[in-house]
């Protein structure tokens, strides 16, 4: 066997990208296809199938050619691919690289635009609430090229319509790659000096690749975070930009937004004119209504002869004196009467006559006190006088008076023979005395 007739896998792999690689059919290939297996990597390659009805090849796109896409790719969509075929060696299979991508049949800005208005409007940017434009402007920020029509036309109307607003331009790119990021920078830039009142945005018409900087999603998002009313006027009439969708008001013209963001001085002198000469003729015919009130007024019987509304009020303030005066007397008779009753019960409650009477009654049951006092200390007395007497006719000193004694032995009373022993020491009580014995003999 010759073994030198054998290639190595990564040899027959090598081989056949080359070849792809010099065929000259292959380094530029134009391809129409349905995406399939698109999931979005965010900022990285992007990694996704072609197809149609019988086929299908594996694509890559590299993330510097995916940034360049002005639309999102989305799973089945149709699209036009410019790229190169060549041969992936680990898995050797063959994929296209793309070079550029845009939609079959509807142009990729169009694509890109519609994409991001849907974006927009799911999130409710578009149904934000709208701030109010100025009506008397100090100042306007006008954010467009310096050297274009759209600010020539916008210094023409102001002058013209409201000439004491100051105009500040804040140039900016307004077509090309650089001129959304310019755009941008130019919003906030207003927005950090924060002294205006109103914010122009403009350009001319053009194609949609030149008003294209006013479709970007930062530009939008830049006017939606704006805290300045926001006036755009991109294109012509017939060219709705997103700008457009997000701004607080949208100018069909240059002219248009100045007229937008200005009064017309000349017509509101008419104006305040108008309302001076209406108000003057109010007031005049509220004067002469006045006037005319005034007249009838004074014309009254009443008016011409003004002391007699006096004289009713005079006969009833008489009459209300007389009144008083009889009331006030009246009163004083109910007082001077009940006065008098008073001073007749104060004399009959005389506090000194109770005081002598209750002396007169306490000398009385002081007399009884000491009546019946002495009454029972005499009856107690005899009492117990009784009483000693009976007690004492009891009282064995009584008895011992009579002759008797009584014979005690350690406090104890002896009364028979057998309490006595022989040389015991006894006490005889007698009736004046005590006296101490030694008995010697008991019979």
């Amino acid at each position: 066997m010759q073994r030198d007739k054998y290639l190595s896998v990564t040899a027959l792999s090598q081989y056949i990208k080359r070849k792809f690689e010099v065929d000259p059919y292959l380094g530029r290939v134009y391809l129409v296809g349905e995406i399939s297996n698109f999931r979005m990597r965010p900022n990285a390659h992007q990694y996704f199938s072609l197809k149609d009805d019988k086929a299908k090849i594996s694509a890559i796109m590299f993330k510097n050619a995916f940034s360049r896409l002005k639309f999102q790719p989305e799973e089945g969509m149709k699209v036009l691919i410019t790229g190169r075929i060549s041969v992936y060696e680990p898995s050797g299979t063959y994929q296209i690289y793309i070079d550029s991508m845009e939609p079959d049949g509807v142009g990729a800005l169009y694509q890109a635009y519609e994409q991001l208005k849907q974006k927009l409007q799911v999130e409710g940017a578009f149904d934000l609430p709208k701030k109010e434009i100025t009506k008397f402007p100090r100042k306007i920020a006008i954010i467009t090229s310096e050297s274009g029509a759209v600010i020539r036309d916008i210094i023409t109307t102001v002058s013209r319509r409201y000439p004491i607003a100051q105009l500040v331009l804040y140039p900016a790119v307004v077509q090309g790659d650089k001129a959304a990021d310019d755009i941008v920078r130019q919003i906030k830039r207003v927005n950090d000096h924060g002294d205006f009142d109103t914010l122009i945005i403009g350009r001319g018409g053009g194609s949609i690749e030149d008003l294209w900087p006013f479709n970007e999603e930062r530009v939008a998002r830049a006017i939606i975070d704006s805290n300045i009313p926001v006036i755009s006027s991109v294109g012509h009439e017939t060219d709705t930009t997103i700008a457009d969708l997000v701004a607080d008001v949208r100018a069909a013209t240059p002219t248009a937004a100045a007229e937008l963001a200005t009064p017309d001085l000349t017509q509101l002198v008419l104006t305040i004119n108008d309302y001076k000469s209406r108000i003057a003729a109010s007031q005049n015919r509220r004067i002469n209504t006045a006037i005319d009130e005034l007249n009838k007024i004074k014309s009254r019987p009443i008016m011409q002869h003004p002391e007699r509304i006096y004289d009713v009020y005079v006969q009833k303030l008489d009459q209300l004196k007389l009144m008083l005066f009889n009331n006030i007397r009246t009163n004083l008779r109910s007082i001077s009467n009940t006065l008098q009753l008073n001073t007749q019960q104060l004399i009959n409650n005389n506090p000194q006559s109770l005081i002598q009477h209750q002396m007169s009654n306490l000398k009385l049951l002081n007399e009884k006190l000491n009546t019946n006092t002495n009454n029972i200390y005499v009856q107690n007395r005899n009492e117990f006088k009784n009483q000693l007497d009976k007690l004492d006719s009891l009282s064995p000193l009584k008895t011992l008076s009579r002759g008797y004694s009584v014979v005690t032995k350690d406090d104890k009373i002896l009364n028979q023979t057998k309490d006595f022993e022989i040389n015991d020491k006894i006490e005889i009580k007698v009736s004046d005395g005590e006296i101490s014995a030694i008995v010697d003999e008991v019979k």
